[in-house]
């Protein structure tokens, strides 16, 4: 017997939550009240449209996409607003080979980035999407997406210089 559409939905959730917030504090900056926010927020989208949602093809993709366009419009709406960060909480290493100074950095350059820029990087680098993915997901042309993709690693480049490099070493 299959399961009703709010059972469908719930599995659908737990199922991507997890990946959904790791993209929203990659599109935050680090942000991780604010990326469980725009996951709540995307989600709460998702379940109103979820009878259409769940039969498209790629669920995981649209809910990708919605997330995004949620931190956009967040963006948009509060772009005045004051951005307050004295320390990042410090964790521990899990032992997986991950450089705490290294995330802290490259979560910094991140939050240097506009917000268009940032989207576009997290979507093409992090997510692995095309041109035309990227593109669909933003609302904007592939031209837009390649113009911004330069600029933003340019200006990824120009704020993480031999730093990076020096992270890096084993």
């Amino acid at each position: 017997m299959s399961q009703g559409p709010v059972e469908d939905y719930a599995d659908f959730a737990a199922a991507r939550a997890g990946h959904l917030y790791r993209s929203a504090c990659l599109l935050t900056a680090g942000d991780t009240h604010l990326a469980e926010d725009l996951v709540q927020e995307a989600l709460g989208r998702i379940y109103v449209r979820w009878g259409r949602v769940s039969r498209v093809g790629n669920p995981a993709g649209y809910a990708q996409t919605v997330l995004t366009r949620t931190f956009l419009a967040h963006r948009r709406r509060f772009s005045s607003g004051e951005r307050t960060r004295d320390s990042f909480p410090e964790k521990a290493d899990s032992g997986t080979g991950t450089d705490p100074s290294l995330r802290l950095t490259l979560l910094d350059a991140l939050a240097r980035l506009p917000a268009k820029d940032r989207a576009v990087v997290v979507l093409r680098y992090w997510e692995d999407r095309s041109i035309q993915e990227t593109a669909d997901a933003l609302n904007v042309s592939s031209a837009a997406v390649r113009t911004r993709c330069v600029r933003a690693l340019a200006r990824l480049r120009e704020l993480l210089g031999e730093d990076l490099a020096e992270y890096a070493r084993p």
